[in-house]
């Protein structure tokens, strides 16, 4: 997600890092620098009996300008890791990724066998004046590709600038409560809350979240995945 969204609304631990496949990245919006592929590094679990969390992201889950071990997903993993809850990371963030993008990159991801896909995508489209239908058409096919690859999708839904108007404002964050609805998977309907336009979280940029608003971004997603790591599964 881009940082402006931080501003208005608002990467992994240990492992053998692992390149993220061809054609991953999407062309960035003008505040961020070149797309670039966070980490991809699951965390070294010889008995794979962890499940496996994927987070399917922007800029945000792959922690621009904060070490890899800061950005959300790490600290996340860090905060469940002594508890019912714990899992390997890959961290998919990309820099000015799309839902176009995530949409491409996720059967190489979902080869992977996760348990959870975590999905923080959405907010460069609407920043770049994406049309909603679109946003939402992409987002409803990932949601059902995780779901049909065996995974639990987590969705985190995202608010744009008021200077975009109203109407489309309303319209960008409403598609992620309708889907969230419809096909009714876990959702964090404003997980940016507590960083996005607080300074003291956030870069000099005054975009992306600082090692602190990362902690909070920890925070306000930790109880949906706990939930979903320790609910039953399927045999």
């Amino acid at each position: 997600m881009l940082g402006v969204v931080c501003a208005t609304q608002a990467a992994c631990s240990g492992g053998k890092e692992v390149s993220a496949p061809s054609g991953a990245t999407s062309p960035t919006h003008s505040v961020n620098a070149e797309a670039r592929p966070a980490p991809v590094a699951p965390v070294d679990d010889p008995a794979q009996k962890t499940p496996l969390v994927v987070f399917l992201g922007d800029s945000i889950s792959a922690g621009l300008d904060v070490a890899a071990e800061d950005a959300f997903p790490a600290q996340l993993q860090r905060k469940l890791a002594t508890t019912e809850a714990a899992f390997r990371l890959v961290n998919a963030g990309v820099s000015g990724d799309t839902t176009a993008g995530g949409l491409r990159r996720l059967d190489w991801l979902l080869a992977q066998k996760p348990a959870v896909v975590v999905v923080e995508l959405g907010a460069n489209d609407g920043l770049r004046g994406g049309p909603h239908a679109e946003i939402e058409r992409n987002l409803r096919e990932i949601l059902a590709k995780v779901r049909a690859g065996g995974a639990a999708p987590l969705l985190l839904g995202m608010r744009l600038p008021p200077s975009y108007g109203p109407d489309y404002e309303a319209g960008f964050e409403a598609l992620y409560v309708r889907l969230a609805e419809e096909l009714r998977v876990a959702f964090v309907p404003y997980f940016m809350a507590g960083v996005a336009g607080v300074p003291e979280r956030n870069q000099p940029d005054g975009l992306h979240p600082t090692p602190q608003g990362h902690t909070r971004l920890a925070d306000n997603v930790a109880p949906a995945l706990r939930a979903l790591l320790t609910a039953p599964r399927a045999p």
